[in-house]
């Protein structure tokens, strides 16, 4: 637990994928009136009402997210609020007003406020074709086709500003595709790595939007939120990298996840109908090269293809028995 002495932790987006169980994870860690949960239009699920304080907040205000820093006197801030890939190319001018509105107030906020550390989480979305697509290097060229990529690539840019600039203890990763058995898909080009999992539970069948042999970064929602608290964990002197690293798990295509999968559901038919997101996923890496990261702060992934097909079956098959799903 923190000490009575120690300022607490906010965590915008809190009713998103990450945040909704990285803010469970927290509170369980350090206490749940310590973590403040924030969230601007969709509703909290019980849990997160019940197990800490949870406000509604614009984070494109500066005004609405610097009046929480002070009231519960923030120390830490976990800045997960943002607009993903697909749903950014459906309105990409509010993608960047969202995305790069959100993250300059958080930065100005802990500038201004002297906050001890902020988490930001970045995307292998920052890559684009001209990158090396197997092994994708830590530092390579950043030229991405979507605006959440380009939002992404400004902000470590900026991240790393506001480090070398004013101190700010900024830290971030890039992740990949995230699954989780908890909260459903939030308008990403991996999201189908989870929808496949709910229909094949409840439908026995699924419609995917991208091509069989489609080979992507993934990585389970354990190792995600692990991978946040270990780098935020780590002391300062091991962070050398203040733009965003690389981190990896496992690198799968829907071909491969559905063979998985009818280990565990053998009735279960998978159809393929490629999208607009076909396009944005040829435009990323298909494995990530996360030797910096396993260097400086000692990341390393739990799980790989098979441990979670059936961790995610298991679970989502309980929900579904108790009508939960």
């Amino acid at each position: 637990m923190y000490r009575k002495s120690t300022k607490k932790i906010l965590v915008t987006g809190a009713t998103g994928q990450i945040g909704s169980e990285l803010t469970l994870e927290l509170r369980h860690k350090y206490g749940g009136e310590n973590v403040i949960a924030a969230g601007h239009r969709r509703k909290p699920g019980e849990r997160l009402v019940s197990s800490g304080p949870f406000e509604f907040i614009d984070v494109t205000k500066k005004d609405e997210l610097e009046k929480i820093v002070k009231e519960y006197d923030i120390d830490t801030v976990y800045h997960l609020a943002a607009m993903l890939s697909a749903t950014g190319e459906e309105n990409p001018q509010q993608a960047w007003n969202v995305n790069m509105g959100s993250l300059y107030n958080v930065l100005e906020i802990a500038r201004e406020h002297g906050l001890t550390r902020v988490f930001w989480p970045s995307s292998i979305a920052v890559f684009g074709p001209e990158a090396p697509r197997v092994k994708t290097p830590q530092n390579t060229v950043l030229i991405p086709k979507t605006m959440y990529g380009v939002t992404k690539v400004a902000g470590e840019l900026l991240c790393n500003y506001y480090f070398l600039r004013y101190g700010v203890d900024v830290r971030s990763v890039r992740y990949p595709g995230i699954i989780s058995s908890e909260t459903p898909p939030g308008g990403g080009t991996t999201d189908y790595a989870v929808e496949i999992f709910y229909e094949a539970i409840k439908k026995k069948r699924y419609t995917c939007f991208l091509r069989a042999d489609t080979v992507l970064p993934m990585m389970y929602m354990p190792d995600c939120i692990k991978a946040a608290i270990n780098l935020m964990d780590a002391d300062a002197s091991r962070i050398k990298c203040r733009t965003s690293y690389n981190v990896a798990a496992i690198s799968f295509s829907p071909a491969e996840l559905v063979a998985e999968i009818k280990k565990h559901i053998p009735e279960f038919v998978c159809e393929y109908k490629p999208d607009f997101r076909q396009k944005i996923a040829d435009s990323w890496p298909m494995t990530i090269d996360d030797c910096v990261a396993r260097e400086d702060w000692g990341w390393n992934p739990e799980y790989d293809l098979a441990s979670m097909t059936r961790d995610m079956i298991e679970k989502l098959k309980k929900r579904f028995a108790e009508g939960r799903l």
